[in-house]
């Protein structure tokens, strides 16, 4: 009886140290596999650019981070949306940027992701 209530003990601590490892960098979670998907079907950024470089601007935020806040102006434009992108660590190599594909921040901006940065997740 008390052998078998020490593996127990046991086994219980292995797998909450397995969940603890995995919810930490979200690698292998459903969240973690949902994003892979949606990453590889959908563009990181909304189709604007920074007005101070030109281009689309990835913020790296760190790898446990899964959800961001975008502001809309209006009645109820305020979201919660998840991070699905990852930053890679190998380098791809230079590529070619062609300023006519994106659009600048409007005069006046309706939603905070208009304003050409956007949220990456850095590796893990």
């Amino acid at each position: 009886m008390k052998r078998s209530l020490i593996f127990a003990v046991a086994l219980l601590v292995l797998i909450a140290a397995g969940l603890a490892e995995t919810a930490q960098a979200g690698e292998g979670s459903l969240l973690g596999y949902w994003a892979k998907y949606r990453a590889n079907r959908t563009s990181w950024n909304t189709g604007y650019y920074s007005a101070e470089w030109g281009m689309p601007i990835a913020l790296v935020v760190p790898p446990t981070a899964e959800r961001q806040v975008n502001w809309g102006w209006g009645v109820g434009n305020t979201r919660v949306t998840p991070i699905y992108h990852q930053f890679r660590r190998n380098y791809p190599g230079p590529c070619q940027y062609h300023g006519g594909m994106y659009r600048p921040t409007p005069a006046w901006p309706s939603d905070t992701s208009q304003f050409g940065v956007y949220y990456v997740r850095g590796p893990w």
